[in-house]
């Protein structure tokens, strides 16, 4: 019985992050959501701007507190490891629903694109952003990014095995494609308002932070890291060693 339970629990929990994923494009964006990003301005800036800040500095912590190894083993103390993956993914979630839910809006333009091709470019890389971010998970494993893959496994009585360390397609020309295509998300806009501004910046400086807490661990996992970051950039894309042996090893995670 436990183990349907964990496995009703991961699907739940996957279920609310593919809904927060695709609230989160129409948040960014100010489009087919209630509440985005740049809605009606209610209180004073500086008020609004802690608030905000206050927000994503609380999702900022939680995300990557409870991606670390010495997190995980402390909380497994207290369940079942099958279901850690997905209590992560569902606290995360929470926290960003709060974000939207409780999101100030700040007024103010810092630039606005009038040129239509130029408009049409921005929105272009914008959906190409959000695309990115969800191609590169299913380019590692997606299933098991977001707890699907341990709560089945545990389903069926299988122990679970660490998602095997590979360099595919665009893991090949940057080691955080998944980030990458935050950047695009974030920065890709023909509109930029103060409240749009302040959640990039804050969210692209958390993005670099959590890239290095990130290759930390995977150093310390993975010995094959070590020649791949070597090789292959983080971020900018440019032509790779073509000399390289085409089994070497690769990102095997990307993002917490």
């Amino acid at each position: 019985m436990q183990r349907v339970f964990i496995f009703v629990f991961g699907i739940v929990s996957y279920a609310i992050f593919f809904a927060t994923f695709l609230y989160a494009v129409g948040f960014v964006g100010n489009i087919f959501v209630p509440k985005a990003i740049d809605s009606v301005q209610r209180i004073p800036l500086a008020q609004a701007l802690l608030i905000n800040l206050g927000l994503l500095g609380l999702f900022a912590v939680q995300h990557s507190l409870m991606a670390r190894p010495f997190f995980k083993r402390w909380l497994t103390q207290y369940i079942p490891k099958a279901a850690e993956r997905s209590t992560y993914v569902l606290i995360s979630s929470l926290l960003l629903i709060a974000v939207f839910w409780f999101w100030e809006p700040m007024g103010g333009v810092i630039w606005n694109v009038e040129n239509e091709t130029a408009r049409i470019f921005l929105h272009s890389a914008f959906a190409f952003g959000w695309l990115l971010i969800l191609f590169s998970t299913f380019l590692i494993d997606h299933f098991d990014m977001f707890g699907l893959r341990q709560v089945w496994l545990n389903l069926n009585r299988k122990p679970y095995s660490e998602v095997a360390f590979k360099m595919p397609f665009i893991y090949r020309l940057v080691r955080h494609p998944l980030y990458l295509g935050w950047l695009f998300a974030l920065w890709a806009t023909p509109t930029m308002t103060v409240a749009h501004l302040v959640f990039a910046t804050t969210t692209t400086a958390y993005i670099f932070i959590g890239i290095q807490l990130e290759e930390r661990d995977l150093l310390n996992t993975h010995s094959e890291y070590v020649g791949y970051r070597k090789k292959i950039p983080m971020i900018i894309p440019y032509t790779i060693d073509r000399k390289q042996k085409p089994g070497m090893g690769g990102a095997a995670v990307s993002g917490n």
